[in-house]
């Protein structure tokens, strides 16, 4: 069965888990050491019953496999989950993942979360919204996590309401503050998560422990390279810990547009961010394994 509420709790206490008034990591300075490999790209292998994008063609992978396979695959220590490729979230099944991720020699750079109703006017989805992030920053503190990506949903017909979304955002954060685990928040879908639209929601929380989480590619989908430039400096100027690499990204109707990533390296180097750059491979494009190694080798010519 999933690990109850209290029992996170004190699986959480008993790590030594308290509130931090401004999160704190050490970042590593050297480039592979700053590289990291999200789950994401390899939905298809994963085996998970929460994981809609599994393809039962392909070899099954568990998520307790998978730092193994980036580490020997990629020679990348640090790793980028979502929480819907975990097969359980019972004690058991998260002590093995965190087993497999030291027995690779390994770190969790952060844990990514799908998508709640944070802006919704039903005051009832909202607070269904905080509760699950809660549930998941729990998991986090559990697993050695320092920070979750939240996504934000938005029901159609529904406009993004920076008050309503601050509100619910603003109790996530307070939580994650106490669990010494950041909060991030992504520019991904449109609309629901346009960037600026989340830099307002970052700006009126105004609390260490919501921050952006920079992805080089998504807010080219529907804008042009001026656009995503602007959006991602943008969001830099809130990012923690993380950063998603891409170079190429491609529209439902196969429209694909190239990322500038010389441009994107630059503007994370002027932004004075410290933090890890996870490889987010478009998989639309063909296979994870060559797309992710053909990223790195990428981003390690742009860090060095």
């Amino acid at each position: 069965m999933p690990l109850s509420r209290r029992d996170l709790l004190k699986f959480a206490a008993a790590a030594g888990v308290g509130r931090a008034a401004v999160p704190k990591l050490p970042f590593p300075t050297n480039a592979r050491d700053r590289l990291s490999v999200t789950s994401y790209p390899f939905r298809a292998y994963i085996e998970s019953p929460t994981n809609n994008g599994r393809k039962p063609d392909l070899k099954a992978m568990d998520m307790t496999d998978f730092p193994r396979v980036v580490a020997e695959r990629f020679d990348v220590r640090n790793i980028n989950p979502l929480g819907d490729h975990f097969r359980s979230t019972d004690r058991a099944y998260l002590d093995r993942f965190v087993k497999a991720t030291s027995d690779a020699r390994s770190h969790i750079v952060d844990l990514g979360l799908g998508g709640r109703y944070f802006y919704s006017p039903d005051a009832a989805a909202r607070q269904e919204a905080v509760e699950f992030g809660r549930k998941w920053i729990d998991i986090a503190s559990v697993i050695g996590s320092p920070s979750v990506r939240q996504h934000l949903h938005g029901k159609k017909g529904e406009r993004p309401n920076v008050e309503l979304a601050a509100e619910s955002l603003g109790k996530l954060a307070e939580y994650g503050g106490k669990r010494n685990v950041v909060v991030n928040l992504e520019n991904d879908s449109p609309g629901s998560e346009d960037p600026f639209f989340l830099i307002a929601i970052i700006e009126k929380v105004d609390n260490p422990y919501l921050r952006g989480l920079p992805d080089f590619g998504n807010s080219l989908l529907g804008h042009d390279a001026a656009y995503n430039e602007r959006a991602v400096a943008g969001m830099l100027k809130h990012a923690f810990n993380m950063c998603h690499v891409k170079d190429v990204v491609e529209t439902d109707s196969g429209q694909r547009s190239a990322v500038d990533l010389k441009r994107m390296f630059e503007l994370a180097k002027n932004s004075g961010y410290r933090g890890y750059f996870s490889m987010e491979y478009e998989t639309k494009l063909g296979d994870p394994f060559s797309g992710t190694k053909k990223l790195i080798d990428e981003t390690l010519q742009y860090l060095t």
